[in-house]
């Protein structure tokens, strides 16, 4: 099946609904589970928290949005239908690019530590995509 023409056969509700469990782990991530490792990770333990700008919000949305529609789209054209293989796809996908393009981006100047942001982060991008491909699976 021709990658673009899968685009029909996609369950969308899957799609959103994918999106949506990936989403609210990041925000569980971020500031429950792993806040303060993650300011700690920015150089910001010890400052005051500010109000979040919609751009932190609504940006990492969108992001999470056209990962999990690409996602879907390798998904139906791989034609992966079970658990084990969904887990197997979000394994490779959430190390081989997800993880890895996020410890990339961390190794900069600007963050004062590289390793432990990309390890938080890269970890919640692992967690999330295979969360959603498992979703995405269940609901095909």
């Amino acid at each position: 099946m021709n990658m673009l023409n899968v685009l029909a056969s996609i369950n969308w509700l899957s799609v959103l609904t994918a999106f949506a469990a990936y989403f609210i782990l990041g925000a569980l991530w971020f500031t429950a589970l792993f806040s303060k490792p993650y300011l700690l990770s920015l150089g910001k333990a010890n400052e005051i928290p500010q109000k979040t700008a919609p751009i932190f919000i609504i940006g990492p949305a969108i992001c999470t949005l056209v990962i999990t529609i690409a996602a879907a789209i390798l998904m139906y054209a791989l034609n992966i239908s079970n658990i084990g293989d969904a887990l197997a796809f979000g394994l490779v996908i959430g190390l081989g690019f997800l993880f890895a393009n996020t410890v990339n981006i961390a190794i900069n100047p600007n963050i004062p530590r590289p390793l432990l942001y990309g390890l938080i982060s890269g970890m919640y991008h692992l967690a999330g995509i295979s969360l959603a491909c498992t979703v995405l699976v269940l609901m095909k």
